[in-house]
């Protein structure tokens, strides 16, 4: 990484607001008497505020289960909006926070919100659920319970804990393939894609705007393959490497979330003043991994095992603002013999509702069906091992979580190709430690879009950064929404932004959390 940030850009980090822009569709300014299609199901919008979103208005909309059959099966999407208020109107800006299985309801409530407000009240921001997702019908919910601690330990030391890693992954393909054999073929990227599109269509909008973090950002490309005259402006935060779908990118995953979990340890380090583990990463770690093999013989609580300390710490990996907790509960058990704070920690971070069950039925659906994962489990035992040996945190954790695949009762697709020189330009959003999309995704996608501007968060780990409080990454997204303005550059990113400092401990008066990136990262949810 160090290498990397020679390389970045012909400049100096670049202060928001200082970069040489071009216009990006200036001329495609919608208005709401214009922005008609005859023919078109208009969604019934009703009222549906929260108290953190009070303007937020719902509807649903029936789109073919297989667009290839339009008059054929229909299903429901659930869709979300915080209308324009402001004279000049840009038409809708569909928003999505990855997955696949995510829900993007609120995110509309979040983004209106967060944006500024003149740029906000220019859109009509859309949220959905994906098909299959939340309160779009039906909900796909293949094995209820399926993560229920304590599970067996993720790393296969024995044929006897491969074996029941692997009855469960078989055990849940088959559920899906058992409740959903209908339904299965036709949840796949291509499909939402589809369906973004009769979203536009029932908006009565010639084109869209389009902003997506993480898998939200391979939906994003893909439908700008698809329907290049169809996208005005488009934002992807935290890109897929569109090259590695799927089964390559969860390898790649692997190396990356190992090197932030070894980040948090050296944090913890700096401040051993408070968590009383030590000034040496290194031995944090190993103390770390004892920890790992206690819980393994003897779960906190009945509940907290080695594979679910592993789902616990994975969100930091997401988002260094979980750190504090994370190192907190980490002392606690080390230091007290007191688990109680890593029961919490579980409870906050990583134990699976209902909602969460649904979003794994679909994750898996769409990922085993988008593209094609060996068959064989040896590869998956090779590859997998070879990976445990330099990076061990996450390795096998989420080899299970996509072993699935190995056994999925659909046949899969052919990765889309979305390299693309007929789209505007878009504006690209990436971290350089990100772990969930490594950085290579969007140096890639910046590659593979022609006209693409490249934004860096230089030292930044978090996946999903626009719109969680860093000013300068803002900057350039209020310009990019309110005119098109995209920056350009010489080198590998058009510019570059300066990460926002880690934490502090808990008990430090300098502790803050920025509460627009722990509001944003509980609407992304975690493995993409």
């Amino acid at each position: 990484m160090r290498k990397r940030a020679a390389a970045l850009c012909g400049a100096a980090v670049v202060v928001a607001g200082s970069f040489t822009a071009v216009p990006a569709g200036a001329s495609t300014l919608l208005t709401a008497q214009t922005a008609q299609t005859s023919g078109a199901a208009k969604p019934a919008w009703k009222k549906c505020g929260t108290a953190d979103y009070p303007t937020l208005q719902c509807a649903s909309l029936k789109v073919p289960l297989d667009h290839a059959k339009p008059n054929g099966r229909q299903i429901t999407l659930a869709l979300s909006r915080v209308p324009h208020t402001a004279k000049k109107y840009q038409g809708p800006l569909l928003v999505n926070p990855g997955g696949p299985g995510g829900s993007g309801l609120t995110l509309a409530g979040f983004v209106a919100s967060t944006l500024p407000k003149a740029v906000a009240a220019q859109y009509d921001v859309i949220g959905f659920d994906p098909r299959g997702v939340g309160a779009s019908k039906p909900a796909l919910d293949c094995r209820p319970g399926h993560f229920d601690p304590v599970r067996p330990d993720s790393v296969p030391s024995t044929p006897a804990i491969e074996r029941a890693n692997l009855s469960r992954a078989k055990s849940f393909a088959a559920a899906c393939g058992k409740k959903y054999a209908s339904v299965l073929p036709y949840i796949n990227t291509v499909s939402a894609v589809r369906d973004m599109d009769a979203i536009r269509k029932a908006l009565g909008a010639k084109k869209i705007n389009y902003f997506g973090y993480s898998y939200g950002t391979y939906l994003g490309a893909v439908y700008g393959k698809l329907y290049p005259e169809r996208v005005r402006r488009l934002v992807l935060d935290s890109i897929v490497d569109p090259t590695g779908v799927w089964y390559d990118a969860n390898l790649a995953q692997d190396y990356a979330f190992n090197d932030r979990h070894r980040a948090l340890m050296a944090w913890i380090a700096k401040y051993d003043a408070t968590y009383k583990l030590g000034t040496d990463p290194e031995k944090i770690e190993a103390k770390w991994y004892a920890m790992r093999a206690a819980l393994a013989k003897k779960p906190a609580d009945g509940k907290v095992g080695a594979s679910e300390l592993e789902d616990t710490f994975i969100p930091g990996g997401y988002y260094n603002g979980y750190w504090p907790y994370l190192a907190e509960a980490f002392a606690a058990y080390v230091n007290d013999k007191n688990a109680d704070p890593l029961v919490e920690a579980y409870e906050n971070f990583a134990a699976v509702d209902a909602s969460g069950d649904n979003g794994y039925s679909i994750y898996t659906s769409v990922q085993c069906r988008d593209a094609s994962w060996p068959r064989d489990w040896k590869q998956w035992r090779k590859d997998n091992w070879a990976v445990h040996e330099k990076a061990p945190f996450m390795a096998w954790n989420n080899a299970w979580y996509n072993a699935p695949c190995a056994f999925w009762p659909t046949d899969s697709l052919q990765p889309k190709n979305v390299a693309n020189g007929k789209l505007p330009p878009a504006l690209l959003f990436q971290a350089t430690d990100d772990a969930a999309t490594p950085y290579q995704g969007g140096v890639t996608v910046h590659r593979l879009l022609a006209h693409s501007s490249l934004v860096v968060e230089e030292g930044g780990g978090n996946h999903g950064i626009s719109l969680s409080g860093n000013a300068c990454l803002d900057e350039y997204l209020a310009a990019y929404l309110t005119d098109g303005t995209v920056p350009r550059g010489h080198g590998e990113a058009d510019a570059v932004c300066k990460a926002l400092p880690d934490p502090e401990p808990l008990s430090s008066k300098a502790a803050s959390t920025s509460s627009r990136g722990s509001t944003l990262h509980g609407l992304l949810g975690f493995r993409g």
